[in-house]
């Protein structure tokens, strides 16, 4: 039993497929497709919600100064 699903999408399909979506949907593919390529950002999202748990969050304006 083959483990594999081919899938034989251009390039160009798929820039237009996210050319189409809402902004929402098209800023959650972007945010899985990064975090499925990159463990480093996975880890960042991780630690950012043991931080954001633990109450270890700080307000924007606290930040910036507004």
């Amino acid at each position: 039993m083959k483990s594999e699903i081919e899938l034989r999408v251009k390039p160009e399909d798929i820039i237009e497929a996210v050319k189409a979506m809402d902004e929402k949907d098209r800023e959650d593919f972007l945010e899985d497709l990064l975090a499925s390529t990159s463990p480093e950002y996975l880890h960042s999202i991780k630690e950012a919600r043991a931080d954001y748990a633990a109450g270890d969050v700080k307000k924007h304006g606290d930040l910036f100064k507004e």
